[in-house]
Formats: C-alpha cells, sequence, structure tokens
C-alpha cells in the first residue's frame, strides 16, 4: 500500500529536540496544517467545524532506519531500561507512523496555500508530512477508566520543573510564544540520563536559539 502526503504541518520546532514527547502536553503550542496541492479542496474538511479534537496520522520522517527491534529504550525511563516496541510510542519501529490528537482551533477556508487547519498542542517537527485527519470523537475515543501501564507510573512520579525567563528575554519572544516555551521547559525536555546543572542545553525554537540550564527542579533561561 503506498502512503500519500495530504498535508504538512508547520510549528515553532525546526530541530528534534524540545518538541514535546507527547501531544496535548503544551496546549500553548500553535500550528499550522498546510495541505498538498492535490488536497486543495475545502469541500474535504466539510463538517470538520463541528469537532474540537482531531487525530493527526504523521510520519516519524526524521526517524527512518533500515530493519526493527523488538525492544526499544524509552527516554522516560533514563534511556536504560527496555520495554517491547509495541507497549511505547518509539518512533523506531516497522512503519514509521506517529499518532497525535491535537486541538482545531480554526479553520480557513481560502488562503493563498489553500485550506489550513490552525491547531494546538502538537508534538510534531516542522515540516512533518501529514497522511490522514479523523475527528476525535469524545464517546468513542476517551476511555475513563483506561490505565496507562509504565508510562502513567512514570508520568505521576515527575513533577512538572520551574521556568524562570529574564523579561527581557519574553519581550523577544512575545507573550504566547513565552507561555509555550515555558511549558515545554517545565516538561524537561532533556534526556532522562542526563541531570549536570552545570551543563548549558540549546535548542531551536520559533526562529531563536534558547539556551537553558536545569538545577534541581529549575529551569534558567539563559
Amino acid at each position: 500500500m503506498e502512503l500519500k502526503i495530504i498535508a504538512r504541518i508547520h510549528t515553532d520546532f525546526k530541530t528534534k529536540f524540545g518538541v514535546p514527547r507527547q501531544s496535548g502536553l503544551v496546549n500553548e503550542l500553535k500550528a499550522q496544517i498546510v495541505f498538498e496541492p492535490e488536497y486543495r479542496n475545502a469541500e474535504a474538511l466539510r463538517g470538520l467545524e463541528g469537532f474540537s479534537h482531531i487525530w493527526l496520522l504523521w510520519d516519524f520522517s526524521q526517524a527512518h532506519q533500515e530493519g526493527w527491534s523488538p525492544t526499544v529504550r524509552p527516554p522516560r525511563l533514563g534511556g536504560n531500561k527496555r520495554m517491547g516496541v509495541w507497549a511505547t510510542r518509539s518512533p523506531f519501529r516497522p512503519n514509521h507512523i506517529g499518532l497525535s490528537s491535537v486541538q482545531l482551533t480554526a479553520i480557513h477556508t481560502d488562503t493563498p496555500q489553500g485550506p489550513v487547519l490552525e491547531v494546538r498542542g502538537a508534538d510534531l517537527m516542522d515540516g512533518t508530512p501529514i497522511y490522514d485527519i479523523k475527528p476525535y470523537l469524545p464517546f468513542t475515543d476517551c476511555h475513563p477508566n483506561a490505565t496507562g501501564g509504565f508510562a502513567q507510573e512514570q508520568n505521576q512520579a515527575i513533577a512538572p520543573l520551574q521556568v524562570i525567563i529574564p523579561e527581557e528575554l519574553k519581550s523577544q519572544l512575545g507573550e504566547e510564544r513565552t507561555k509555550a516555551l515555558e511549558g515545554v521547559l517545565a516538561a524537561d525536555p532533556r534526556p532522562h540520563y542526563q541531570n549536570d546543572p552545570s551543563r548549558t542545553y540549546a535548542m531551536e525554537f520559533a526562529g531563536k536559539e534558547i539556551k537553558f540550564s536545569v538545577n534541581g527542579n529549575t529551569v534558567l533561561v539563559e
């Protein structure tokens, strides 16, 4: 079966470092979905305006590799404990397909690029290919009694970090992007085996290089 790229998403992340590990973790992050020329048809979006959230099926385009392994090392487990690939959302799988649930905030049907979707809470790099878009159905897609296995246990054990951004740096990003950056850093984008307070990390965000250090539970943007 040949998968067709129907759209690409445009976000503030030019590289993988800093991208939230799951969708919905940082709802302040905004993104736009622009359809490929073949699929720029507003009729294909008829009725979508009634849904608050959508599913995105996409390509782990920066993680393609030959072969596969039945086990992977989830970053949240420190990178040294193996779990079965089907028990994780690792990009290193036989088919490099990602799945994300995002909030649909606007539909623009008349732009120079054709129909454009505005979304929040995406966990994708800029330019990621989108294979499909489906409506999120709250009466079937939401399972209140679901359990999250080791991922839930690890998430409950990790408290959000406190983020300190000097006022003069906030002004360079603007209020909305500052809040988004705070959410990204609070979730601790570092590999979990790294915990050196003297180390300075750098990530690209919104066209800027963000340098920060982490000491205990505090992130300082430098």
